[in-house]
């Protein structure tokens, strides 16, 4: 999984990307335990045989999240690049719906407002 979380602390969350990492997760725990998707075993059941198997551990999710929020604490401290990036927004706008941002998923976990944190 390492492979997997290489770079996710720069990742925007949404609902949708959220949805294909636990599909990941399950897809490779069922790999491991050599279980088919025929063998109609549910999500819930493959996660105990994986605990049971391997040491609990938190899932996929839970550690890209964890990496983020630890990014977001690494960079606050510093005065370099990445903060100069984080603060900076374009100018203008577009049409429809906004798009998730980075900041907006750290808003939402800790319900802190970013651009107030970094000043």
């Amino acid at each position: 999984m390492s492979i997997f979380l290489y770079a996710c602390e720069s990742w925007t969350l949404t609902a949708d990307t959220e949805r294909r990492i636990r599909a990941l997760e399950m897809r490779c725990y069922r790999g491991l335990l050599g279980i088919s998707y025929k063998d109609h075993i549910t999500n819930e059941e493959v996660r105990r045989r994986i605990e049971n198997a391997i040491e609990p551990h938190a899932d996929l999710l839970t550690n890209v999240r964890q990496r983020k929020l630890k990014w977001y604490g690494h960079t606050t401290c510093s005065f370099g690049l990445a903060k100069t990036i984080m603060l900076g927004t374009v100018n203008g706008g577009r049409r429809g719906r906004q798009k998730k941002r980075w900041e907006d998923n750290i808003k939402e976990w800790t319900g802190l407002e970013l651009r107030n944190t970094l000043r």
